[in-house]
């Protein structure tokens, strides 16, 4: 049995167990058959922060691990030195730190 609710056609009743968590999204799928359907989808993973400030880094795509091993390493991080790991901000500091000692 279907149930008409906010123009989109759902299956009536809960879903399973497995999809009962907040943890994952929901997102609307129109299917072959041309209703539109609610699938369950994992939440994107957060950005990535700088190891020193806590800044989020530039550069560093918010993507699966399964999605970023098929990329190539210069699509993952930045070409600079510490790329991927510190912000530029602390990156400038930690060579400048360096090269005074």
């Amino acid at each position: 049995m279907l149930t008409f609710l906010n123009k989109y056609i759902f299956q009536a009743g809960m879903p399973a167990p497995r999809l009962r968590s907040r943890s994952l999204r929901r997102v609307f799928r129109k299917v072959p058959g041309g209703r539109v359907s609610l699938q369950y989808k994992k939440q994107r993973p957060k950005t990535a922060k700088c190891g020193s400030c806590g800044a989020s880094l530039k550069g560093v795509p918010r993507a699966f691990p399964f999605r970023m091993r098929s990329m190539a390493k210069t699509k993952k991080r930045p070409e600079r030195p510490y790329g991927g790991v510190l912000c530029s901000r602390c990156m400038r500091q930690s060579i400048i730190d360096k090269t005074r000692q």
